[in-house]
């Protein structure tokens, strides 16, 4: 095995689980390394492949027994190091625990394991007229439990929200083996909305309840191809402005419209500097009447082409393209570091060009395809891991764009999560005191921090012996928010 683990405490889990429920020969680990964020990579001691919340609890409970840490992971599709594993310690994969256990649609609700995939929800309440509304772009194969751990979004969250609001009810074996049930009828604090979004830090989700919605009386879906990032920002601003709620914005700049199209033959306009997708729905009559307003303030701000979706294919081909940009990315470039920012929608154009001038000063393209909507920004910067130096400089480049993020009024994540790879940008937004009152309530769950370890935090190993200082945030220098 990789990492050096007690023979007492493998004897236990032997005594636990199934054979083939331990995968310990190397290269069958490799298979765990790392999740979407591939530039950190750790062999993990062993890996359990769990079947159940018992055999979750079993597991958990042999950590804690003889202190090894752990790492939960579903598909693996993050793209912050969340599930990286750690060297001494172990991997609990929950991809076998799949099951739809519930379906309830006069309730509004489904109860699933961690292990289901986010689209396989709406698929398996389509036919009822409902579905799910978190839909990140990976959402054909990332897992609910993943998604619930990064408080992931979507293109559709500008209106229905991020996954934190389509939580009911959570199982969760805490760090401890304890099994407990966490939901929002609680009294008392809310600890489901702390457990969401906590990154794997504060236990394990065995099974989750869901809000479910039902689908919307109508559906339109435009594009409009723009000349510059900025008129297409101005025409972001505008649509809110005007008081109208898509369902989602969302914006590809000319490097990721060449990307989707050599990927997916996506069809956007030609010669745009960027595109931009609004989506509607709700009633009929709104829907039409919002139609109307968008289409005319896309040709006020100089759309160099508006397109309407005809049909349900014809809408499915305008998403296609942007669903696809993330993976498309290799057809221009043969790596590339996807970075998670947020800024506010009236900084967009603002932002943008000091991504272009970052771009040029370290010598790297980067490609912009983000939410528009709600101003979470998804910079890939390409590079060639061939050509040395390259990923350094792609590293430094990604980090400067979350300064920006920042200093624009953001923050360092929409819906990535902190994990691993901006645990040293924490600092960019709070002080010592906010991150010592984070770090209490995590050893309130956790006092031996062995669940998901090097998370999150800024560390001296991750970090050097001194983490960068707090910047203080534009809000506060207009008076808008306070430190406490």
């Amino acid at each position: 095995m990789s990492g050096v683990i007690a023979d007492g405490f493998v004897a236990e889990l032997e005594r636990a689980l199934r054979a083939e429920q331990l995968i310990r020969e190397p290269e069958q680990l490799r298979t765990y390394e790392c999740d979407g964020l591939t530039g950190h990579r750790v062999v993990p001691a062993l890996v359990v492949l769990a079947e159940s919340a018992t055999d979750v609890q079993a597991t958990v409970r042999a950590c804690n027994a003889h202190g090894v840490p752990f790492v939960a992971r579903g598909a693996g599709t993050g793209l912050s190091g969340g599930a990286l594993p750690v060297a001494d310690g172990i991997v609990i994969s929950v991809t076998a625990m799949n099951r739809l256990l519930e379906i309830d649609v006069e309730r509004g609700h489904v109860v699933v394991e961690p292990g289901v995939a986010n689209l396989d929800v709406t698929r398996a309440v389509a036919d009822a007229g409902f579905y799910y509304a978190p839909d990140p772009s990976s959402q054909q194969v990332c897992t609910i439990g993943g998604n619930v751990a990064e408080n992931s979004g979507g293109a559709h969250c500008l209106k229905y929200g991020f996954t934190v609001n389509h939580i009911l009810a959570a199982e969760v074996v805490l760090p401890d083996g304890d099994l407990v049930e966490l939901s929002v009828w609680d009294d008392g604090p809310d600890l489901l909305g702390i457990f969401v979004g906590s990154e794997g830090t504060l236990g394990i989700a065995t099974k989750l309840t869901l809000r479910i919605l039902r689908a919307p009386e109508a559906v339109r879906t435009l594009l409009a191809g723009y000349g510059h990032t900025d008129e297409a920002g101005l025409a972001v601003s505008e649509v809110i402005a005007a008081g109208i709620l898509p369902a989602a914005i969302e914006m590809m700049d000319s490097v990721t419209i060449e990307a989707a199209e050599a990927a997916v033959n996506a069809n956007y306009p030609d010669g745009c500097g960027a595109v931009l997708i609004v989506e509607l729905d709700g009633p009929l009559a709104q829907v039409e009447e919002d139609l109307a307003r968008v289409e005319q303030i896309f040709r006020d701000t100089h759309a160099r082409e508006v397109r309407i979706a005809s049909d349900p294919q014809d809408r499915y081909a305008v998403w296609r393209g942007r669903k696809a940009a993330f993976a498309a990315m290799g057809r221009v470039s043969p790596n590339y570091y996807v970075q998670d920012g947020v800024v506010p929608r009236t900084k967009l154009p603002e932002v943008l060009r000091r991504i272009d001038e970052l771009s040029q000063e370290h010598g790297l393209r980067v490609g912009n395809v983000f939410h528009a909507g709600d101003g979470n920004l998804h910079p890939l910067v390409l590079y060639d891991n061939r050509i040395e130096g390259q990923a350094e400089r792609a590293e430094t480049l990604a980090k400067a764009i979350l300064v920006a993020c920042v200093d624009a009024g953001g923050s360092i994540t929409g819906e990535h999560g902190v994990g691993t790879d901006k645990a040293c940008a924490m600092p960019l937004m709070f002080g010592e005191v906010d991150i010592e009152t984070m770090e209490r309530v995590r050893n309130a769950f956790d006092p031996r921090g062995l669940s998901n370890p090097g998370k999150l935090f800024p560390t001296p190993r991750l970090c050097g012996e001194v983490p960068g200082p707090y910047r203080v945030h534009p809000l506060e220098k207009a008076g808008v928010a306070d430190r406490f």
